[in-house]
């Protein structure tokens, strides 16, 4: 019979500082001169980690032998209270606006001495020569006959942690779930969208608490609540199922959700068109979701749509993304029909690529700073500017002559 190994049990000891604050404002200054040393004027207590506090103002000092040279703060525990550690900090306010303050912290000396321990009901904390009376009298610190101080105190206060006991496990929200669940089983739908020859039913208060647009059409100025009804053009029907799918759940539909319905070619294609919608129907979540999911697919096949999209959409750092890829493998993407449709209808989008390109060109030079970058640029990226190279011999010599033959086509 084998012994049982024994247990470990764990615990943790956690210093920590309850902090507070007080603002204390002496009015009438010359007034309370000449009251005799050790005598003061105190604020009101206030109350820091369990503990009364006051401030003690002394005018004419707290010792007889300064000889009413300097004034005298001190804060003091006015409560009962047997060995208090706390931190403390006097600012004595600067009042010309300059914001010249004099402070006297021991939260800044906190980890070299510790914090400072109160041994009963009277003990204090402060500065017998705080500041030299002439030179206060003749300062910033003192005006209208009035000073202002701000006091900062910090209890010091020592806890045990062991393993907990008892825990109650916090499922994850399911509200996505839930609202799913309304939409696919068509439970309370009042509002149904005719795309081609499919039918898709939902929520009007749903559609519009996430779709501004779906607000304005149920429920702006020159909306229609009572519409029951509407058809859409311009979007496939898979694309709207997918955008009515993140409404409800908040997520990017799986590809096996949309399976039965999907007439996309590729997932990149989907979520592209998935993109438009949602910059259409103003969900920016969704938009940027598929921005990310799309910067994860780029390749040479599939960027110039992507950046063409990109562009269309107000999406710049999508479109950053692809045109610094496309511009080093510019000989691959020059292949695709994507970038056959940038020729042909974008121009000033192809002159952005352009820009890339030349700066990138520079960025390889040796001698102008760009040696680092080009050693870190993967092999598939030169050999697609060696191609777009070789189909033009009048560029073979350099990357500057290659620029100029194709800002000529534009």
């Amino acid at each position: 019979m084998t012994s049982p190994s024994p247990s470990t049990t764990n615990s943790k000891s956690i210093n920590e500082s309850i902090n507070g604050s007080h603002d204390f404002t002496i009015r009438g200054y010359s007034l309370a001169k000449g009251m005799g040393a050790g005598k003061y004027i105190s604020s009101d207590t206030f109350t820091v980690g369990g503990y009364d506090w006051a401030i003690y103002f002394y005018p004419d000092g707290k010792n007889n032998e300064d000889n009413a040279t300097y004034v005298s703060v001190f804060i003091a525990l006015a409560s009962d209270g047997t060995d208090v550690r706390a931190l403390f900090e006097l600012t004595l306010l600067d009042q010309s606006g300059k914001g010249k303050h004099k402070v006297h912290s021991h939260f800044d000396r906190a980890l070299e001495s510790g914090p400072y321990t109160l041994k009963y009901r009277g003990s204090m904390w402060g500065y017998k020569r705080f500041f030299r009376r002439v030179s206060l009298e003749t300062s910033d610190y003192l005006k209208d006959d009035c000073l202002s101080m701000h006091c900062t105190v910090g209890v010091v206060r020592n806890r045990v942690e062991g393993p907990k006991q008892f825990t109650i496990s916090i499922p994850p929200s399911d509200m996505g779930q839930n609202l799913k669940y309304l939409l696919e089983t068509e439970t309370g739908c009042d509002i149904a969208f005719r795309i081609k020859d499919e039918t898709f039913k939902g929520h009007k208060l749903i559609l519009a608490a996430r779709s501004p647009v779906f607000r304005a059409q149920f429920f702006g100025l020159v909306g229609n609540p009572n519409m029951d009804e509407v058809e859409l053009e311009d979007i496939e029907p898979s694309i709207f199922k997918a955008m009515l799918m993140f409404i409800y759940s908040d997520t990017l539909p799986d590809s096996d959700e949309l399976s039965s319905s999907v007439s996309m070619c590729t997932s990149t294609n989907m979520i592209q068109h998935l993109l438009a919608a949602a910059d259409r129907f103003g969900l920016d979540r969704l938009k940027q979701l598929c921005e990310a999911k799309l910067c994860e697919e780029v390749n040479a096949d599939t960027v110039a749509t992507t950046l063409s999209l990109a562009d269309q959409h107000r999406c710049s750092q999508l479109k950053a993304i692809c045109l610094k890829f496309a511009a080093a493998n510019l000989g691959a993407v020059m292949q695709t029909e994507g970038y056959k449709y940038i020729e042909q209808t974008c121009p000033l989008l192809l002159s952005e690529l352009l820009e890339t390109v030349a700066s990138v060109a520079v960025d390889e030079r040796p001698g102008e700073g760009g040696g680092v970058l080009s050693r870190k640029r993967s092999g598939s990226s030169v050999m697609g500017l060696d191609l777009a190279a070789a189909q033009m011999p009048a560029a073979a010599e350099s990357g500057e002559p290659y620029v100029r033959r194709l800002r000529r086509r534009l």
